[in-house]
């Protein structure tokens, strides 16, 4: 019995994942191909160049970002009759978005195009979630409740296929000596995840005109928000209301923690809401809560709405606080809807996110512009404040305060990070910070480390090649520690890792001393991007110098460190051969 229950099981699963490649067949292929992708870019990591590995790295972001996007494209076709001729247009249609997308919006990996990504993905997910039930929006919640449930036991499924393979692939390695790279592992997720996971979720996907109206609420999901949730979220709604009590007796506003307490909690809510419509008939509390709870919540909102609004009037948009404040009124946005709405549709839901989402990242209003719009305005404020803006030209002072110089620094340091000094108004093109004195009068004001995006790492572990010692006396490998090496009974060599500075003593005189932050500050000159990892040629991580008594040459195999926006350099560590010859 046991035995034909196994083999249903597996036939259901084969035949389920030959109609998902069937309905599915451009995604399937997407997210296939974005496999090897991965596992070619895991196996020639340390063969690669820097260039040609971002190039792989930017390649994979789009084809997994035309993994929703196939999708979306596929339920519009799914909900007309469209000729195959149209369909093939769409699809060329999409590879050409997506191609323009990579050429024009993903060129690095700065703050922008991340978080441009992130959002376009956002919006495609949510797309994918509501384009199928546009015009079916009866039962949406139960559509949404089988596509996350479908996830979640295809999550199950991918997990025990990965730790069966695993456990077989380590035995095997282990009891017959086979010697495996470690590196299969991650390569079998790959498999596991993108082909097998992907094509057995899709095969899960509800039609668009599938019927809902005799689906049964899942019994787990009915205890977890009536038992479990709603307690929850009422007793956190009282604790608020609490603090929002002790705020207005005490007059002290936390502004930094309040906002993110409250958005996160709201969104949340607005979840559980949207679950917990099927049931409202059915069940007293989930009808109560519907009904009372976004009334509630309304008064811990503005509590939200003025904590983040004292920040953003003492500092400015960020984009951090601009999806702050454009998620917070989204959320409001919907709580009204579910507080005076006669008939909820709640695919609004996704409907307005996605579109929220979209015009946070793209447009006039989106986060960027807004946030350089206004630290910009910020900069504006405090030049005239100080006479420092005669015209459109800024003009030196010494007499600013000490608050005002960190203010200018920090709004400065925020373009450096985020976007560009190029966006900073009234300085000239070639601005740099290290040269601040002279157009404000004085220099950059750092109150505190900044490492963001500032750290570089230049190595040669994977274009390593023979060191040809023909030439010298000795070699030695050096690395992040303090170094005393008797080359003689005469000569030594003396490292100090604190100060990274190296010396050759004959007896008591020092016959050869070298500061290595030279070579650390020469790699920083040529290679500007420090956002990255270099992976860098021999030849250039090889430096050669002398004098009259010794030729040395240091072949680095990894300098690290970071840079603040002051443009000073801070080594961390540094790994090298240092060979030598006495003349």
């Amino acid at each position: 019995m046991l035995k034909i229950k196994i083999k249903k099981l597996i036939k259901n699963t084969l035949l389920g994942l030959y109609k998902s490649t069937k309905r599915f067949p451009i995604t399937v292929c997407i997210s296939s191909i974005l496999a090897i992708m991965l596992i070619v870019m895991t196996e020639m990591a340390n063969t690669l160049d820097e260039n040609t590995l971002e190039i792989l790295q930017r390649i994979s972001m789009i084809l997994a970002l035309g993994i929703p996007f196939s999708l979306c494209i596929k339920f519009i076709f799914e909900k007309r009759n469209i000729t195959n001729y149209k369909k093939i247009l769409g699809y060329a249609l999409g590879a050409l978005i997506l191609i323009g997308y990579y050429f024009f919006l993903l060129k690095d990996f700065d703050m922008v195009s991340i978080t441009r990504y992130i959002g376009v993905t956002v919006f495609l997910y949510l797309a994918f979630m509501y384009i199928p039930r546009v015009n079916n929006k009866d039962y949406y919640e139960y559509y949404v409740i089988k596509v996350l449930s479908s996830f979640l036991l295809t999550v199950i499924y991918s997990v025990v296929l990965y730790l069966g393979l695993v456990f077989i692939i380590f035995s095997v390695d282990k009891l017959f000596l086979v010697n495996m790279s470690e590196k299969i592992y991650i390569q079998v997720f790959f498999v596991v995840s993108l082909v097998f996971g992907v094509t057995m979720f899709l095969a899960k996907i509800p039609f668009n005109k599938q019927d809902f109206s005799n689906s049964n609420y899942p019994k787990a999901l009915k205890i977890l928000i009536l038992y479990i949730l709603i307690p929850l979220i009422t007793v956190y709604t009282a604790i608020l209301y609490a603090y929002f009590i002790k705020i207005i007796v005490t007059m002290n506003w936390p502004v930094g923690l309040v906002s993110h307490l409250v958005l996160w909690f709201s969104v949340i809510s607005v979840a559980v809401i949207f679950f917990i419509y099927p049931i409202i008939k059915e069940k007293k509390l989930a009808k109560n809560f519907v009904n009372y709870f976004p009334k509630a919540i309304i008064p811990i909102l503005i509590m939200m709405f003025i904590s983040i609004g004292i920040r953003i009037r003492a500092y400015g948009f960020t984009e951090n606080r601009y999806y702050v404040l454009v998620l917070g009124m989204w959320v409001l946005g919907i709580i009204i809807y579910f507080c005076f709405s006669k008939k909820n549709r709640n695919i609004i839901i996704p409907i307005s996110l996605s579109i929220l989402v979209l015009n946070s990242v793209f447009g006039p209003l989106s986060g960027y512009s807004i946030s350089k719009l206004s630290q910009n305005n910020r900069l504006e404020d405090i030049l005239i404040r100080n006479d420092m803006l005669v015209g459109k030209k800024i003009v030196s002072s010494t007499k600013i305060s000490k608050k005002d110089k960190t203010e200018i620094s920090n709004i400065l340091r925020y373009f450096k990070n985020n976007h560009n000094l190029d966006d900073v108004r009234y300085i000239s093109n070639d601005f740099q910070i290290k040269n601040m004195e002279d157009t404000f009068g004085f220099p950059f004001t750092n109150i505190k480390d900044i490492r963001k995006n500032r750290y570089f790492n230049y190595s040669n572990y994977g274009n390593a090649k023979v060191i040809n010692t023909e030439g010298y006396d000795y070699l030695i490998d050096l690395n992040n520690s303090e170094n005393k090496v008797n080359l003689n009974d005469s000569i030594k060599v003396i490292y100090n890792r604190s100060s990274y500075n190296l010396k050759i003593m004959e007896g008591e005189k020092v016959i050869y001393n070298k500061d290595l932050f030279e070579y650390a500050d020469i790699l920083n000159k040529k290679y500007k991007d420090l956002s990255k990892r270099k992976s860098i040629d021999l030849k250039e991580m090889t430096f050669i110098d002398e004098n009259e008594r010794v030729n040395v040459t240091f072949v680095f195999k990894s300098i690290s460190g970071t840079k603040e926006v002051s443009e000073e350099i801070k080594v961390n560590h540094m790994d090298f051969y240092f060979l030598i010859k006495i003349k």
